[in-house]
């Protein structure tokens, strides 16, 4: 005897083991599956998105500058029956806590890397391009665990030595200047031609 197994769309259903020793694999997302009792074994995995938050903290650029960086990343386990069946061998049993643990550590590894490459400036004024580069460098590792990256944005950037508040006062003294001058030369005129 047996059972019938359903499952919402929201997750996978995983049956192993069946009559005459066969060791097939039958995966389910949305559907349902016949278990024998005593026989064939039954996990689920989750098809929700997981919100991961990877911190790098005091990385130093390119120019050796320590700054902190924060993201947010929206990541899912894959359906393909092929990258389902990767994610299952990863992750079947874990719970979702372990689950982002992994991937987190991945996101958090791939950032620490490109964070070593950039300037501060290039990280701070471009974040939609920096977070591409990590979406883009990131995507084959956690590709290869059965997970997809929907999305991937940067937070926040700062540091503890005030280097970014810094980067635009010599561009703001910069404008200063050429208006004070321009105010000048303005004055100078008006007064010739009184």
């Amino acid at each position: 005897m047996g059972c019938c197994l359903t499952v919402g769309p929201n997750e996978a259903l995983v049956v192993s083991g069946a009559c005459c020793g066969s060791d097939a694999k039958t995966y389910v997302v949305g559907g349902w599956a016949w278990a024998w009792w005593l026989i064939s074994d039954t996990q689920r995995i989750t098809l929700e998105i997981m919100t991961l938050q990877p911190k790098c903290e005091d990385v130093e650029t390119a120019e050796g500058v320590a700054i902190t960086v924060t993201g947010v990343a929206q990541v899912k386990v894959m359906t393909d029956k092929d990258l389902l069946a990767v994610a299952c061998e990863q992750f079947l049993g874990k719970s979702v806590m372990e689950i982002k643990a992994v991937v987190l550590q991945t996101l958090e590894g791939h950032l620490r890397s490109i964070l070593g490459t950039l300037t501060v400036e290039q990280i701070y004024q471009d974040r939609d391009e920096f977070a591409r580069l990590v979406r883009e460098v990131a995507a084959p590792d956690v590709g290869r665990m059965g997970i997809e990256i929907l999305s991937f944005t940067i937070k926040d950037v700062y540091d503890k030595l005030d280097y970014l508040s810094s980067l635009g006062k010599t561009q703001t003294a910069a404008v200063q200047r050429d208006a004070d001058i321009g105010v000048a030369e303005a004055e100078r005129d008006a007064g010739i031609r009184v």
